[in-house]
């Protein structure tokens, strides 16, 4: 099961130099324009193997997913192709243990999708992890000030 809370979240220390992040911080306070704002930013994603795994793309897809039961219309509303769509759940699903979207062919309605329970934890921790990512971009540009 993937918790946030189960994950050594290493703090960020910035040494440049030998120097310490604050004294760092306050180094580029001098080296930059007063009259300028600026802004620590970044993205965030899980890697595997080298590669981007799971990130915003692939969470938003298995969101709609869940909520519309079907990859086409999931593709569609992100203005993706299906074939996209497929890729993205194929490397999602080589690359879990169990797979997190299952599909049903088929039926009256024509079969289905939906995402597993380790789809919506991996879900919540990617929400979570992106919470204190951004509080630490929030804190890095306060510093900048």
């Amino acid at each position: 099961m993937l918790s946030a809370d189960n994950f050594v979240c290493a703090t960020f220390y910035i040494y440049l130099l030998g120097v310490k992040h604050q004294d760092m911080a306050n180094s580029l306070k001098t080296m930059l324009k007063k009259n300028l704002s600026f802004k620590v930013n970044g993205s965030l994603w899980l890697e595997c193997g080298g590669k981007k795994y799971f990130g915003p793309g692939p969470m938003e897809l298995l969101e709609k997913i869940a909520k519309t039961g079907s990859i086409n219309k999931a593709a569609r509303q992100m203005g993706m192709s299906y074939k996209k769509a497929w890729e993205i759940i194929n490397r999602l699903n080589k690359n879990a243990a169990l797979p997190l979207v299952k599909t049903q062919s088929g039926g009256e309605k024509g079969g289905g999708s939906v995402i597993s329970l380790e789809a919506k934890q991996l879900i919540a921790y990617h929400i979570k992890l992106r919470k204190k990512f951004l509080a630490f971009l929030e804190k890095q540009t306060n510093l900048l000030a």
